[in-house]
């Protein structure tokens, strides 16, 4: 997993008309730097793509940070009331802006970051149309080490010139672009910091350029500036102003993302579904048809009787009763059954093992004496009776249930 870091340049550069590049760093999990560079925004489309995250550092010029007492409110609330709590300190209408608070510190002061909502905007949806997966803003002012009682600052090179950044607390910065003018740059910051120690991150092509001017400057200390600390800095800030902007953050491009797999599994329910129904429907029409058609049948043989039951029930109950008045016995009767079952007795050394004989539900129901017959006999009595088409049940010790194979298999 990696995250994309961009400094993007000021608005006020962009509007003078130079070249829109921005430095990069594509950063892993771990912080380790896997790449960096300086592109225009447009260029980096592949890296936008590859990354988990974008991480757009904005230029501190661009933002302004203040300091406001807020009474203890839930984060709905607190985002109802930021317009009023901002509205003295901003020129023109809050609602033109995005505001995005940080915690509250011991006095209930929180920093509140305000950035043109216009511009905020073009930028978020510029990372999403490149396919951005989530994206989060940071103001560049914070992502600076912070030194307590001291000032760290950087000068980074851009199209039109320097763009100062200026960390003067863990919660307080200001930035603005100044011409390519080293000394005059180092002034400024010089009069922004007041008394107090300055560290000034410059790259190591400037530092050679800010040696000679930064020894005019007391308590000035040059360092080479790198992603490192602005890595370590930007994920520690507390700010994010991404999720002020609204619909057009990265749960947007989230769901972009599944809209296709979600309209593929959409469909192939939809399919089975239907593909069910018309089984299901398939099915019922052919039970239909052969409950028509064994009526049909019921009814050709018997033309006279009145169908009341199911066709195979009421057949079966007539051939039965047929069976009966010509004097052949059905094979579930209580003649059949206790001459089959006479006829497998006597494979017993012993015959007077009987103490009740019953016939009920179309089955033999024996009840055995006690200590009469041991599980050998019971076997012999059973392969007896399976060899004449009827099965043996045990549903209790010394209690038989004797009944036609396929009767006896269904009890």
């Amino acid at each position: 997993m990696t995250t994309l870091f961009i400094r993007y340049p000021a608005k006020a550069s962009i509007d003078s008309g130079a070249a829109q590049t921005c430095p990069f760093a594509l950063v892993g999990d771990g912080g380790n730097l896997l790449q960096q560079g300086a592109s225009p925004l447009g260029n980096l489309g592949a890296m936008v793509v590859s990354a988990r995250r974008v991480t757009l550092l904005l230029a501190a010029s661009d933002v302004t940070l203040l300091r406001v007492k807020a009474p203890p409110l839930s984060a709905a609330k607190l985002k109802a009331a930021l317009p009023a709590l901002v509205e003295e300190h901003v020129l023109g209408d809050p609602a033109d802006c995005v505001l995005a608070a940080g915690a509250a510190d011991d006095e209930g002061v929180r920093t509140v970051a305000v950035v043109q909502r216009a511009w905020l905007e073009v930028l978020v949806k510029a990372l999403i149309a490149q396919g951005a997966q989530a994206v989060s803003v940071v103001p560049s002012q914070l992502c600076l080490p912070f030194q307590p009682g001291a000032v760290s600052a950087a000068l980074v090179p851009g199209d039109a010139g320097y763009d100062l950044v200026m960390r003067q607390s863990q919660f307080e910065g200001l930035g603005m672009t100044l011409p390519a003018q080293p000394q005059a740059a180092l002034q400024t910051l010089r009069a922004l910091a007041g008394e107090q120690p300055v560290t000034l991150y410059v790259s190591a092509a400037q530092k050679a350029q800010f040696a000679a001017p930064a020894l005019e400057i007391p308590h000035l200390t040059l360092e080479e500036d790198h992603w490192a600390h602005w890595v370590a800095a930007a994920r520690g800030a507390g700010l994010d102003l991404a999720p002020a902007v609204g619909d057009h953050g990265a749960s947007a491009r989230a769901w972009q993302r599944w809209r296709w797999p979600l309209r593929i599994g959409a469909l192939a329910l939809l399919i089975n579904v239907v593909g069910m129904n018309i089984e299901w429907m398939r099915l019922k029409g052919e039970a239909r048809a052969v409950v028509q058609s064994m009526a049909q049948t019921f009814k050709s043989v018997y033309p006279n009787e009145p169908l009341v039951a199911a066709p195979q029930d009421q057949m079966r109950r007539n051939i039965r009763l047929a069976k009966a008045n010509s004097g052949e016995a059905g094979g579930d009767e209580f003649v059949t059954l206790s001459a089959a079952f006479g006829e497998a007795l006597s494979v017993l050394p012993r015959k007077d093992i009987i103490a009740t004989l019953e016939y009920k539900d179309h089955a033999l129901l024996v009840k055995v004496k006690p200590n009469m017959v041991d599980a050998a006999a019971v076997q012999q009595l059973r392969d007896a009776l399976a060899s004449r088409k009827l099965g043996m049940q045990e549903p209790t010790p010394g209690s038989w249930k004797i009944a036609p194979a396929a009767a006896g298999a269904k009890s």
